[in-house]
């Protein structure tokens, strides 16, 4: 058995993966597509389920998405290696899930640097990441460039991550405003990377968050939202199943130009009751 599971999506609504949690549940589905202009995609995203029930209890669930960078296949390389440091370190951790996140982060980002250093082809490679914790009702986030993290809930999504851009930059400094934002040449500039320096300074959250029942995250990468604006997000992020819902966010931005690759991860906390009532267990005779 392995130490933990990716959860994958399905294709079908009734086979979309569950977790157990407490009194609730996790349904969660990962979906990524190269987009309408490249030909190859540099964007890697798990959920992560532990195998083991202690591990669960202890650690929680995981997500995470990176949006990888560089010539030659490289950002491949950083994004899945983002993936890979992040997911095993912060499980071999015992302490509190935001100091847990740091570290995983602080250390897959020295795992990119020092891969970038050791071959050409490599060199210069970096990635963004944003990773998510969820234990019982509560979660936490670690970030580092430009893909985000949306709590999707009554009717708004809120966005938890703040974008390491120039663009960014400009607007808190009020030099642009958000519609310039908008169409500015250099809004895909990141100003800080995982990988791109032998240290990163890395976003947490300022307080623990609560994910409700019915309530849903949304983690993606650019190449989503930069076609599809926040109130589209929870309006069409929410409208059905989380596969459905996934899968037409990416053709929706697909549709609008899809000029980079595109990534949603879609988590949603349900009432274990609720799901119960709406599929009773049968009971039949037997001989």
């Amino acid at each position: 058995m392995s130490f933990w599971s990716f959860f994958r999506p399905k294709p079908m609504p009734d086979e979309e993966p569950m977790a157990s949690v407490g009194d609730a549940d996790l349904r969660a589905v990962v979906l990524s597509d190269v987009g309408c202009v490249r030909t190859n995609n540099e964007d890697a995203a798990r959920f992560i389920r532990p195998t083991d029930a202690d591990l669960r209890t202890r650690r929680g669930y995981l997500a995470i998405v990176a949006d990888g960078m560089g010539g030659h296949a490289a950002g491949e390389v950083a994004s899945a290696l983002a993936v890979e440091v992040v997911a095993k370190t912060y499980y071999e951790q015992n302490e509190a899930p935001d100091d847990a996140l740091h570290k995983a982060l602080y250390k897959a980002n020295q795992a990119i640097w020092q891969a970038a250093s050791q071959r050409s082809a490599h060199r210069n490679m970096g990635t963004t990441c944003t990773a998510v914790a969820l234990i019982d009702d509560r979660f936490w986030l670690a970030h580092v460039g430009d893909s985000r993290l949306y709590h999707l809930k009554n009717g708004e999504a809120i966005a938890l991550t703040v974008d390491h851009t120039q663009v960014r930059q400009l607007l808190d400094q009020q030099v642009i405003t958000a519609e310039e934002a908008l169409r500015h040449p250099d809004r895909n500039v990141l100003t800080r990377a995982m990988g791109t320096h032998a240290t990163v300074s890395i976003d947490l959250a300022d307080s623990v968050h609560t994910l409700a029942y019915g309530e849903r995250l949304l983690l993606c990468s650019d190449g989503l939202y930069e076609y599809i604006s926040p109130a589209e997000l929870v309006r069409f992020g929410m409208a059905s199943t989380l596969s459905a819902d996934a899968r037409y966010l990416i053709d929706l931005a697909k549709l609008r130009g899809g000029h980079d690759n595109l990534t949603v991860v879609l988590i949603e906390r349900m009432d274990r009751q609720l799901l119960e009532a709406n599929h009773p267990t049968k009971s039949i005779d037997t001989p």
